[in-house]
């Protein structure tokens, strides 16, 4: 947010690297200029009676900001009269600055946002694009990353320029509901073994165990311990057998899972390529709470720019609207995701982009290109915002999540 125009002067001291990345992170957090900022610290500084404590300057380097005109004097000024230099009384005051001002607590709703990805055809996507979503909710809000904030792609590929943004910070659960397994070989674990406890043997009444025993850590300095995994199990090929024998089987992987929805911000859901009961039992986890927030849960749909992913998204939309019909259940689209785009592919790719487009609701919400960089993260079995955080396709990421955050 910008301040009211004020005539301002450019002026240079200098800075610890530490304090001009907590500055940098903290007016990222609560939208405001860094100058701004310091002429805020600045101003309480001098009005205090006495000074601060010390700040550790050592290793100090060049700093440059702009405040109004006469503010950098008469601080200057008033550091001499006090004893101190005027690097020392420029770390005391972005520092007052930062104590005063506290990065902004993190929303906690009644219930987790659940993101169900999904689409009845393989291939399209939707393990990669439920594996980035879950990895930019989880990355420390004290950082910042790039984001690409352009949600959309133009025909000629042309992107808005990066912007660095703190991460989101949030406690999230991926679910590979998918019996493949890609989710979860991807990120470095195997599926659960045959005849063992699984998300399936929840969902059919039979558990062997707590499901929260079954949960798996992913590994990442930038997600903190917050982003966690319920591997799948090949048992889940037999899943709509299983909860067809159960009541209400629509609500069993509500049942399964509810018991752990107070221990995550977000669910994501990575779905089968499936258009079975287990389908139904996903995109009725997805509905619209009491009390819920539009779209703060729902259905997002990976799509490629190509006429098979057409054809699977009339029916998939064709099943889930009867669903909704048939439980009187209010339902968001967290829209349409465009994945693995190239228009080098010629008219067929820019052609089926302009029809994803022309589709207003649910609209086209991310159109993300295909970059190695996935496909390098998915060899090596490492989160892609891990194995390559800075490049274009994690700033797509990050920026398809915000979106429907």
């Amino acid at each position: 947010m910008t301040s009211p125009q004020v005539e301002r002067e450019k002026v240079v001291s200098k800075l610890t690297a530490a304090l001009r990345q907590a500055l940098k992170v903290r007016t990222a957090q609560l939208d405001i200029d860094i100058q701004d900022a310091v002429t805020e610290g600045i101003a309480a500084w001098r009005q205090l009676g006495s000074n601060p404590a010390a700040v550790d300057t050592s290793g100090a380097e060049s700093f440059s900001t702009w405040l109004p005109i006469g503010q950098w004097d008469a601080f200057r000024a008033d550091a001499a009269a006090r004893g101190v230099s005027g690097v020392q009384g420029l770390a005391q005051a972005v520092q007052l600055w930062l104590d005063t001002n506290p990065a902004p607590a993190a929303t906690r709703t009644e219930h987790p946002r659940r993101k169900v990805i999904c689409n009845q055809k393989g291939g399209v996507g939707k393990t990669t694009v439920t594996g980035g979503i879950g990895q930019t909710y989880a990355e420390d809000s004290e950082q910042l990353y790039p984001v690409r904030p352009a949600k959309q792609m133009t025909e000629t590929g042309v992107v808005a320029e990066l912007q660095e943004l703190p991460g989101l910070g949030q406690r999230v659960l991926l679910v590979d509901f998918d019996p493949q397994g890609h989710l979860t070989k991807q990120l470095g674990h195997e599926p659960l073994p045959m005849g063992g406890d699984s998300l399936a043997s929840h969902m059919g009444g039979d558990p062997k165990g707590d499901l929260r025993d079954l949960i798996v850590p992913i590994d990442g300095e930038r997600f903190g311990g917050r982003l966690h995994l319920l591997p799948a199990c090949s048992d889940a090929f037999l899943l709509d057998v299983m909860i067809s024998k159960v009541r209400a089987r629509e609500a069993a992987l509500e049942r399964a899972l509810a018991p752990l929805e107070n221990e995550y911000d977000a669910i994501v859901i990575d779905c089968p390529p499936s258009l079975g009961m287990s389908m139904d039992a996903a995109v009725y986890y997805g509905r619209r709470r009491t009390g819920e927030a539009p779209g703060q849960s729902g259905v997002g749909i990976v799509v490629q720019a190509e006429d098979s992913s057409a054809d699977a998204y009339s029916l998939l939309v064709s099943q889930i609207e009867d669903l909704v019909s048939d439980m009187r259940i209010e339902l968001d689209y967290l829209g349409i995701i465009v994945n693995l785009y190239d228009a080098r592919r010629g008219y067929i790719a820019t052609s089926s982009l302009e029809s994803w487009k022309a589709i207003k609701d649910p609209r086209v919400v991310a159109v993300i290109p295909d970059r190695r960089e996935q496909r390098e993260a998915v060899r090596v079995k490492q989160p892609l915002l891990e194995y390559a955080p800075t490049s274009e396709q994690a700033a797509n990421m990050r920026a398809l999540a915000r979106e429907i955050a």
